[in-house]
């Protein structure tokens, strides 16, 4: 009865929290004396109730005897099938009395309600940071133990939360269960939602403090920064190159170990990242999403229009260490740093020469399979690069023509000499 009228008559005489139930009282006060009777026999790990221990254990041995009856998932624990089941009905049992806003759990609820107090009553030991909930410190403590108690049953690699493990399954499943109400677009993941979500209302509310340019993310914020400290926390283990964001060192050690493991399901082509398959698939669609306000051109991803605007701008924001030149964007200025280190770190799989970037090796390997698919529209000659028809361009358009026969010449000196053939013979040559 107590559960229905809400009466709470047991008080913890520590904390003076209440309680529906004696046995909950007793539980609570292990809490406060520390007292932890059951041991892991995998981890060592301790806990206060047996029931607790038991539930661990199902992390090391992958048992899961909780399904759901909608979608067969599976579950460790009973109160984790209950929270997922209300996916299904939409059920949200737990309504904040400040603002409305109801949850799925009474621990989120509770979690919630610390964003109005701005009560963190959860430390870290190790660093001191404080936590809205027990779930989040348990999350954060994983960073500095090193813990991944959540194995993925399909692939086995292991996870520190069991939010991120969720979110990885859905890289196997295809489930993108989080849509966007504005364009339909869909996420495996609520964090990725709200994210693309400022992209429609424009909200950036994360400002650097050194140059106050705004951020949608604080993970962008967070890269941001390290353009003035200069800071790369992430280093490869085979070849010792630094990187600023955690991302770019995991695209880049699939560099040395050649995995591709996102394909292009319209040609096949296989890419290091997703993002990268992303901008890919544009190409089949032709999508340009990214439009610059000053010429109106399109761009594929959000990076190459915001190239494009310092043409309009005129900002070079990457200056060389060595040599003080300034360039519009940190791939450019990664390019030209290899003329100072000699590094050459795509070779040609044909001839082994080595190249400084990625496209100067496509232009080579035209050399092998001699593929010229840059045409010249006024001569109709064909190039195997870019640079070449670049090149070519500017004498093709200085040509100097003859008015008689349109004959054309580089030099205006060899024009004049030939038209006298014409004066002196009368004819067309």
């Amino acid at each position: 009865m107590k559960t229905h009228t809400g009466e709470k008559p047991y008080q913890c005489n520590t904390c003076g929290k209440r309680f529906g139930q004696i046995s909950t009282l007793k539980n609570h006060g292990r809490l406060h004396t520390d007292r932890k009777s059951f041991s892991c026999d995998t981890c060592g790990k301790r806990f206060g109730q047996i029931s607790a221990l038991n539930t661990h254990a199902r992390l090391h041995t992958g048992e899961k005897p909780f399904s759901c009856d909608t979608c067969g998932k599976r579950f460790g624990q009973i109160s984790a099938l209950n929270t997922h089941a209300r996916l299904h009905t939409g059920e949200k049992p737990y309504m904040c009395n400040t603002c409305g806003t109801s949850f799925s759990q009474r621990s989120a609820l509770n979690a919630h309600v610390r964003l109005h107090t701005g009560e963190k009553p959860f430390s870290c030991q190790y660093c001191g940071k404080d936590f809205r909930s027990s779930s989040n410190l348990s999350a954060h403590m994983r960073i500095h133990t090193g813990e991944k108690p959540y194995p993925c049953d399909t692939c086995g690699k292991r996870f520190g939360q069991i939010s991120a493990l969720n979110a990885h399954e859905r890289i196997h499943t295809g489930e993108k269960p989080f849509s966007c109400n504005c364009c339909g677009k869909r996420f495996r993941m609520r964090k990725s939602l709200i994210l693309h979500m400022r992209v429609h209302t424009g909200e950036k509310p994360f400002s650097c403090r050194t140059c106050g340019k705004d951020f949608r993310s604080s993970s962008n914020l967070l890269d941001h920064i390290r353009v003035h400290t200069g800071g790369k926390p992430f280093s490869c283990n085979t070849c010792g190159t630094r990187f600023s964001h955690r991302s770019t060192l995991n695209s880049h050690k699939r560099l040395h170990t050649g995995e591709k493991r996102y394909c292009c399901k319209t040609c096949g082509k296989n890419f290091r990242t997703s993002s990268k398959l992303l901008c890919h698939m544009r190409v089949h669609t032709d999508e340009r999403p990214f439009p610059c306000k000053t010429c109106g051109k399109g761009f594929r991803t959000s990076s190459n229009l915001l190239r494009h605007m310092r043409v309009h701008t005129g900002e070079k924001p990457f200056p060389c260490k060595t040599c003080g030149k300034d360039f519009s964007s940190s791939s450019y200025l990664k390019i030209h740093m290899r003329l100072h280190t000699g590094e050459k770190p795509y070779p040609c799989k044909t001839c082994g020469k080595g190249f400084r970037s990625n496209s100067n090796l496509l232009d080579h390997m035209r050399v092998h399979t001699g593929e010229k698919p840059y045409l010249c529209n006024t001569c109709g000659m064909r190039f195997c690069s870019s640079s070449q028809i670049k090149s070519h361009k500017n004498s093709c358009e200085k040509l100097h023509m003859c008015n008689t026969c349109g004959k054309r010449f580089t030099q205006r000196a060899t024009l004049k000499s030939h038209m006298r053939v014409h004066l002196e013979t009368g004819t067309r040559v």
